[in-house]
């Protein structure tokens, strides 16, 4: 029925969002529609949205005007974290013809029974009570590695978030059907398998649609270590009271594990902490860096920090500031607070004013590229495994070593998606770093 019609995905946000459009894309495939890039004419635009920051929000409406600017008759779908929280917004949007909340976007194409533009969005989306089943998803197909989910939504209760409202309770996939998924890429000849979720360090929560676990976060890392065919297994974001030490001690034993971990911190204040109702104080987090550098002196590892928020005097920014510099650690992810609908923080005392967060925002991010950069002249002379990207860019081919050391050489279209031993050896003026071929 859909033999020529045409479809196309742009994703915002996180890594699972990227999971989730790709099972989302086989689902249309299924029902016979070709999948085209984003930038051709297509019949139907699925959009799978983020809210985590105002920008996203913004961003929503230029991507269906270059949808639009494409096909101005297309059918326009808007799915996600966006779309469970502020369905109306987004239906109201000129040219959205349906939006799908938490539990509905998996069944997409059971919405659409013919492509007529509609006068206003039509919208389904459940009350996130409801989103408490799990639909396992991986991407594929656009990239040299996958993002495997394993566990979606979060119980936790950080004041400034709103992806529990967007997402639903914590849940987990079964191993048995992790395990399922991470053999079907390993048969596609993809070399990489990110795992991902909301809170991937709860998996085992929710197994059952309870709160009843049959398997812990270490438990699924042993268990996916065994599968055949996969070079690299890469832990993405895990909370720190969730990182143990066991599966820190395990991943430094792993021959597929690589050492890099994210590591949410958020503030180096411990006054700070409790405001954002963290569930854990700084002395966990210095603990958790202590541990990862004593079984693994090389690892990369990255730290979420939040500036800005409510409450963040000059002097707890600078024990942020200071904490962070003397701490052992490889690159920042600096996220600037804004104030998300229905969240305890909007209501707080101590509003930080625009300029000041844009400032502390600033010193952050020339903080992370002195840490990069020390980073990897700490690896110089390290003969360690890349695996190359897809992508000519510029003439160079790019690639990522098992601790995150981004490399680069000229471009050559064999290297695409194959693993080498290299010697690093010198950075460039574009903080990439050289190498020799061992």
């Amino acid at each position: 029925m859909n033999a020529d019609k045409k479809v196309a995905f742009y994703t915002l946000g996180c890594k699972l969002n990227f999971s989730e459009t790709s099972t989302i894309a086989r689902s249309f495939v299924n029902e016979g529609f070709e999948r085209v890039d984003f930038e051709e004419k297509a019949d139907v635009y699925v959009i799978n949205t983020c809210s985590v920051t105002d920008n996203a929000d913004k961003r929503f409406k230029t991507i269906v005007k270059s949808a639009l600017k494409q096909n101005n008759q297309a059918f326009i779908i808007g799915v996600g974290c966006y779309a469970q929280l502020k369905p109306e917004e987004l239906a109201a949007v000129d040219g959205v013809d349906l939006v799908l909340g938490a539990t509905e976007k998996f069944n997409v194409t059971s919405y659409i029974n013919d492509l007529t533009k509609n006068e206003i969005g039509e919208v389904h989306s459940c009350e996130i009570e409801d989103a408490d089943f799990y639909v396992g998803s991986y991407s594929i197909g656009d990239r040299t590695r996958a993002f495997l989910k394993v566990q979606d939504g979060c119980d936790y209760k950080c004041t400034y978030c709103t992806i529990p409202l967007a997402r639903g309770i914590s849940r987990s996939d079964t191993l048995e059907n992790v395990l399922k998924n991470a053999k079907e890429i390993s048969e596609k000849g993809i070399k990489e398998i990110v795992l991902t979720g909301v809170n991937i360090g709860d998996y085992g929560k929710g197994e059952f649609g309870n709160k009843k676990h049959e398997h812990t976060f270490l438990e699924l890392v042993q268990a996916l270590d065994t599968v055949e065919g996969i070079h690299r297994l890469r832990i993405s974001s895990i909370e720190p009271n969730l990182l143990k030490d066991e599966t820190i001690e395990f991943v430094a034993n792993s021959n597929i594990f690589v050492p890099h971990f994210h590591i949410p911190l958020q503030s180096g204040s411990d006054t700070l902490l409790k405001r954002m109702k963290r569930r854990y104080l700084r002395k966990v987090y210095t603990d958790r860096v202590a541990k990862i550098r004593e079984v693994m002196p090389d690892a990369c590892i990255g730290v979420d920090v939040i500036v800005g928020f409510p409450g963040e005097t000059d002097e707890l920014f600078l024990e942020t500031y200071t904490y962070l510099s003397e701490l052992d650690i490889s690159y920042l992810h600096v996220f600037t607070y804004s104030e998300r609908p229905n969240t305890e923080a909007i209501d707080m005392d101590g509003v930080v004013s625009k300029n000041i967060r844009t400032k502390r925002s600033k010193m952050l991010r020339g903080l992370s590229v002195k840490k990069r950069r020390a980073f990897y002249e700490s690896q110089l002379g390290n003969t360690l495994t890349v695996l190359f990207e897809s992508e000519n860019k510029e003439g160079y081919i790019h690639g990522f070593t098992e601790n995150y050391v981004k490399v680069k050489t000229p471009w050559n279209p064999e290297l695409v998606n194959t693993l080498h031993t290299v010697t690093l050896t010198q950075i460039d003026e574009d903080g990439l770093v050289r190498f020799d071929f061992c």
